[in-house]
């Protein structure tokens, strides 16, 4: 049985399902914050004397809904009470489980960079897990440390914990096992707030309600701040998410001032949006967010071949050209790819005309960006790219 192609369909499925509980918890994330920026203090005296905080009218499918909050809790519990966890929950376990299909069963294919570090497949797999863990356990402590004292301290300091860690795996791993660990690091702290603060802490308030007490609000409060953490790490984790399908970014030679820069955009339109919903319209942060995006862009924008760039040699043809994709390209671009599964991309260069038709985006990806071969697991040489950067530089001569 051919375990490249049951490990393609683990993937697939896994992304599927990531993709399918990740929209429930970041759609009920992003709901709920808007919904806690958006509250107005009650009016009728009868829901001030009930202890509601803050109260809101909206009209969706239909129908009229009148959400409220409370300031603590309400004096008696509801039979029926929703607990927002499992989105989290089933995120994590999905998004794990597919980086354990996708990486870190495939680390030598997909972790490693032989030009960065000589690392074995076990020692690649235990990085990508201490970053997960480890993540966690500084911005844990951050959080113990400065949140009473300094918000602004905890945000820089976080920031610059994250920038340092994106350095230290680009330096590590190949770029994408980097980004994508960026992420999950993240991800994992999003759902380590749910799992250790919020819902213990909804639990407490709870708890303490059933046995006739008034609850601690230090409970709401806490959950309250950790939450709006992760509203704000959602846009940076969906960017480190979708970046495996964009090389430029990952296989740049600073990737990780390319990753900091984008990841403080995100957080920059993601404060524009939750300072909108409390009635404030602050366009300096989508301007700095869409300036930065566009420095960027701009910075990474790869410079064509020239053939004053190449030196004096006369450029290849077609024929030339052949060898190196058959050594270095066909064991995963053909009909019958030996590598993997089936072609990525659905790119076969078996043919001339195959190879002619895809010219730029083959120069591209293995000159340009260097993410072909990918982990450069055929060992394609700096000799060969430019080989192929010549017959770019020289009009693809057939």
């Amino acid at each position: 049985m051919d375990s490249g192609y049951w490990l393609e369909i683990a993937s697939l499925l896994l992304r599927w399902l990531h993709l399918i509980v990740g929209i429930a918890w970041i759609g009920s994330s992003f709901y709920f914050v808007w919904l806690d920026n958006s509250l107005r203090p009650p009016t009728d005296p009868a829901l001030r004397e009930k202890g509601v905080g803050g109260e809101l009218w909206a009209v969706h499918g239909g129908g009229f809904y009148n959400p409220q909050k409370y300031l603590v809790a309400p004096k008696q519990l509801p039979d029926e009470l929703h607990w927002f966890k499992w989105e989290s929950y089933s995120t994590w376990l999905s998004g794990f489980a597919l980086i354990s299909v996708l990486y870190y069963a495939q680390a030598d294919s997909y972790m490693i960079d032989p030009a960065k570090a000589a690392l074995s497949p076990g020692q690649a797999v235990a990085l990508g897990l201490a970053t997960l863990a480890g993540g966690w356990l500084v911005y844990d402590g951050l959080c113990r440390l400065l949140m009473r004292r300094s918000i602004l301290l905890f945000a820089a300091l976080y920031f610059a914990f994250v920038v340092a860690v994106a350095w230290g795996l680009t330096h590590w791993l190949s770029g994408r096992a980097a980004f994508i660990h960026v992420g999950a690091m993240l991800a994992t702290t999003m759902s380590g707030n749910v799992f250790f603060w919020i819902i213990p802490g909804q639990k407490k308030t709870v708890a303490a309600m059933r046995r006739g007490e008034a609850p601690d609000p230090i409970h709401g409060q806490r959950a309250k701040q950790r939450s709006v953490h992760n509203n704000y790490l959602t846009l940076p984790v969906l960017f480190c998410m979708i970046s495996n399908h964009y090389a430029l970014t990952y296989n740049h030679p600073q990737a990780w001032l390319v990753l900091a820069l984008i990841l403080l955009a995100g957080v920059l339109i993601r404060h524009f949006f939750n300072l909108r919903h409390h009635g404030r319209l602050a366009w300096h942060y989508p301007l700095a967010g869409i300036t930065l995006l566009l420095g960027v862009f701009i910075w990474l924008a790869p410079k064509a071949p020239t053939p004053a760039a190449q030196g004096s040699a006369p450029a290849p043809t077609l024929a030339e050209v052949r060898p190196v994709i058959a050594a270095r390209c066909l064991a995963c671009h053909a009909s019958a790819p030996t590598l993997m599964a089936a072609a990525p991309a659905g790119l076969k260069l078996d043919s001339d005309e195959a190879l002619y038709a895809q010219r730029q985006r083959v120069v591209d990806q293995a000159v340009r960006l260097k993410a072909m071969p990918l982990g450069n697991v055929t060992q394609m040489t700096d000799a060969e790219r430019a080989l192929l950067a010549r017959w770019a530089a020289g009009g693809f001569a057939r």
